[in-house]
């Protein structure tokens, strides 16, 4: 198992001195760092554990004009190290990463004291209570609190051992089979191309596998991984990762880029959320005022709505609606920050609800609750349904996910207009995919020829009056209007093989049967051929009905015409 922990603390607490110590690497990237001896951006590392195992550990700055970049750095970490210097104790950006911490929901984490040798145990002793008492109703409650000292070399094997422990209390990142990268770095690797960094959240990557680069679009392939210098063939979910890519150039891609599996995600420039607001906050939150919104390593403007008030108090929790200028792949559950750009500080964050919402702002109470989200829409299909919430429910009509409400509806719907469709029953080619998979499901509808019935419904069909009416003036048939039989009425009993029909003329069945025994008589004794006023004669009927019946037998191959003359035909 491997984890990905932040750093976090006030600027010039040691840091980066102790990333160093414990990687072997430098985190500070930059000349302007190292001449500075301030973290701007962020750095990455190594550290090897006394199990045998590896944490990657991100640095992120600590001072205040660079918070920007500490939000992207810790975006999708599992856990935090989080540093505070003994000899100057509890700073206001100590206090700020914190709860931007607790913001993105990490819950697990330790405390190392840097620089203790500058300081009499007695001093170090105070900075160590006054950092539990801060932490005291927080997830770091109860966390370790190292003491350590780089340069005398002062606890660094402990906090080794400490951080072995820490993997083991961290859960372990959850495969979801839908793996999502945040870039928080991309450049050109000499050889190689295009590489991206990031930490793998939510599924399994491997070498060849085709990625889409959001927000560009661009279908990318992977060519090569790497992890903690090792290069890798795959590689699962809470993990940091180097990932070389073709299809893409280095100067196409920048931090907040996100690596996807193309249709694996809902893609939204909006979503619901539930917002708390900080309680070290002077003022309230309200819609008014520029906002960034940071997910994943992702800072972007944000227009905000709040769901329900005008306004939220520091340290209050409501409901708000943020809008996005891109589209994010983004799923309930994923952790924000909210920043005000004016003011220059942060004002709260929260937990993405809704992804698509559908409801108007002012009726909107979003939740994490899928059912929630099935009844707002009536119908979802069990694809999308996934897509939307992270879950998969089966489909309970066709390949919809349906609100038992609306499914209900629709049954008492269905059923009221097969009583009302009468005897013929109701055409199903008339109804959508929707009402003929609800159909499928009801036990008390019967279908038969395109139409249906309630069960138990006699078959209005069966002994039907112009049946009945033809079969009793067989050579003679009346109109279906002299009859007053619908005109649909006829056609399914066309349909259905009991009647007849040619050139306007309808018959019965049996009759056609009985006119075709006759004319088998008639050409046994005149294998020449017998005439259509023979036919009529011997039928007792009329030259308007001899014909079409006649056309009729032609047709099927019970005769055939010869001159004036009607012969034997195949089928006959």
């Amino acid at each position: 198992m491997s984890i990905t922990i932040s750093t976090a603390g006030h600027v010039d607490h040691g840091k980066s001195t102790l990333v160093e110590a414990l990687t072997g690497v430098d985190p500070d990237r930059f000349a302007e760092e190292k001449a500075r001896g301030l973290t701007i951006d962020l750095g990455f590392g190594s550290a090897p554990l006394p199990s045998g195992r590896s944490v990657s550990i991100i640095d992120v700055p600590g001072h205040e004009r660079f918070i920007r970049n500490m939000l992207a750095g810790v975006g999708a970490v599992d856990a935090c190290l989080f540093v505070i210097a003994a000899n100057e104790g509890w700073m206001p950006q100590s206090e700020e990463h914190l709860r931007i911490l607790e913001l993105l929901g990490v819950s697990h984490g330790l405390i190392a004291l840097t620089k203790v040798g500058l300081c009499d145990p007695d001093i170090a002793e105070l900075a160590r209570l006054e950092v539990e008492e801060r932490v005291e109703d927080t997830f770091l409650a109860g966390a370790p609190v190292m003491e350590t000292d780089v340069v005398d070399g002062l606890g660094i094997d402990e906090l080794r051992a400490e951080l072995d422990d820490l993997v083991d209390r961290t859960p372990a990142a959850a495969d979801q089979r839908r793996p999502r990268l945040w870039v928080d770095r991309a450049f050109a690797a000499r050889g190689a191309g295009t590489v991206v960094t990031g930490t793998l959240t939510g599924g399994q990557i491997r070498v060849d596998d085709e990625l889409e680069l959001r927000p560009k679009g661009a279908a990318v392939r992977i060519r090569a991984l790497q992890s903690h210098h090792s290069q890798r063939t795959k590689i699962g979910p809470g993990n940091r990762v180097a990932v070389n890519l073709s299809g893409v150039g280095h100067q196409e891609v920048a931090r907040g880029d996100v690596l996807i599996r193309a249709g694996q995600w809902h893609l939204t420039n909006r979503f619901d959320a539930s917002l708390t607001v900080l309680s070290t906050l002077d003022h309230e939150v309200s819609r008014r005022g520029a906002h960034a919104v940071y997910v994943g390593a992702c800072e972007l403007p944000v227009r905000m709505r709040i769901l329900g008030l005008e306004a939220l108090s520091p340290g209050e929790t409501g409901l708000v609606r943020l809008h996005l200028p891109r589209r994010l792949p983004l799923l309930p559950g994923d952790r924000f920050v909210l920043r005000e750009s004016g003011r220059a500080e942060t004002i709260g964050g929260g937990t993405v609800l809704d992804v698509d919402p559908v409801l108007p702002a002012s009726k909107a109470k979003p939740d994490l609750s899928v059912d929630r989200v099935v009844a707002e829409r009536g119908w979802v299909e069990a694809d999308q349904l996934t897509l939307l919430t992270g879950q998969r429910r089966e489909p309970d009509v066709g390949r919809w996910v349906v609100s038992a409400t609306v499914l209900e509806d629709a049954r008492t719907r269905l059923r009221n207009a097969v009583k009302d469709a009468g005897p013929l029953g109701l055409d199903i080619a008339g109804l959508d995919e929707r009402d003929r998979a609800v159909l499928s499901l009801m036990e008390d509808m019967a279908a038969e020829g395109g139409r249906v019935r309630l069960v138990g419904q006699s078959d209005p069909f069966e002994n039907h009056r112009y049946t009945a009416a033809l079969e009793a003036a067989p050579f003679t048939p009346p109109d279906p209007e002299a009859v007053g039989v619908d005109r649909s009425e006829v056609r399914e009993l066309v349909k259905r093989g009991l009647i007849v029909e040619q050139d306007g003329v309808f018959f019965a069945a049996a009759a056609v049967e009985g006119a075709q025994s006759v004319l088998a008589e008639m050409l046994a004794s005149q294998p020449d051929g017998v005439t259509v006023a023979e036919v009529r004669e011997r039928l007792a009927t009329t030259r308007k009905y001899a014909l079409p019946l006649l056309a009729w037998m032609d047709g099927h191959g019970a005769t055939r015409r010869r001159g004036d003359v009607r012969i034997a035909g195949p089928r006959l």
